[in-house]
C-alpha cells in the first residue's frame, strides 16, 4: 500500500496520496509519516500545516525513518514548525539521517561540521561526510570537497583531487563549481592553464547566475576584451 502512496505522490495525485499516506501513518509506518509530514509542509492534497507536519515528522524520527530524521532536522535548523531554531538539535538530527544514508543529511552534516555550527569544527569529519554525498552524486558536496583539497583542510592538499571534484560539480551543472573549475584553469591549479577553458567556464557559471562571475564577465565586455 505504501508503494501505491507513492506512485499516486509522483504522479501528482496528491489527493490520494494524502489519504494512503494517513490511513498508513495512523496503523504506525514510519514512511508514511515522513511523507505525510512533508505534504503537510507543503500544503499537498491539505491544507498547509507547520503543527501537523512536526507531529510526523517527530514520530517517524522517534522510528529513525531516515527522511523523517532529516526534514525535523530542517525544521530545527530554521526554527520552523513551532520548534524554536535549535542547530545542536538540528546537527544531532542530520547526522542521524546522514547515517542512514540520506544524501543531503551527509551534506548538511559536513557543512555544519566544516563551520562549526552546532558541534565542534571538525575539517577532517567535514570531509568525510561531503565525500559520502558525493558518491550519491551531490553536486554541492563535490564542490565543497573540492575547497577543502585546494585549501588542505582536513584532508592533505591535492590540486588534481581538487580539480577532479570541481570538474564533477561543473559536469552537473553547479555555478560555484563551474566558477571554481574556471578559476583552477586560469590559475594552472590541478590542470594546464587554459584561460580560453577559464573564461568558457566564468561565462556559463554566469549564465546560471553567479553573481562574481557576472560582474567578471561585465566587467570584461565593459574594457573590451570579449565582446560576448
Amino acid at each position: 500500500m505504501i508503494q501505491n502512496a507513492h506512485n499516486a505522490y509522483n504522479a501528482k495525485d496528491y489527493e490520494t496520496a494524502f489519504k494512503l499516506y494517513t490511513d498508513l501513518a495512523e496503523q504506525g509506518d514510519p514512511n508514511a509519516q515522513a511523507s505525510l509530514g512533508y505534504m503537510y509542509q507543503m500544503g499537498q492534497g491539505c491544507e498547509q500545516n507547520d503543527t501537523k507536519a512536526l507531529e510526523y515528522y517527530t514520530k517517524a524520527a522517534d522510528a529513525k525513518q531516515p527522511y523523517g530524521l532529516f526534514n525535523l532536522g530542517i525544521l530545527y535548523a530554521n526554527g520552523l514548525g513551532g520548534v524554536e531554531h535549535d542547530q545542536f538539535k538540528a546537527h544531532e538530527l542530520f547526522m542521524e539521517a546522514a547515517i542512514r544514508e540520506v544524501p543531503q543529511a551527509q551534506y548538511e552534516t559536513a557543512l555544519m561540521l566544516e563551520r562549526g555550527l552546532g558541534c565542534v569544527q571538525n575539517y577532517s569529519e567535514a570531509a568525510f561526510w561531503y565525500e559520502e554525498a558525493a558518491k550519491r552524486g551531490h553536486l554541492e558536496a563535490f564542490n565543497n570537497l573540492g575547497s577543502l583539497y585546494k585549501d588542505g583542510q582536513g584532508v592533505m592538499q591535492d590540486d588534481a583531487r581538487c580539480f577532479i571534484c570541481f570538474s564533477r560539480a561543473a559536469e552537473g551543472g553547479l555555478a560555484q563549481g563551474l566558477y571554481n573549475l574556471g578559476l583552477l584553469y586560469d590559475q594552472g591549479i590541478g590542470c594546464e592553464q587554459d584561460h580560453d577553458k577559464a573564461l568558457d567556464y566564468c561565462r556559463k557559471a554566469a549564465y546560471k547566475g553567479h553573481e562574481r562571475a557576472k560582474e567578471i564577465i561585465k566587467g570584461l565586455q565593459e574594457d573590451g576584451k570579449i565582446v560576448f
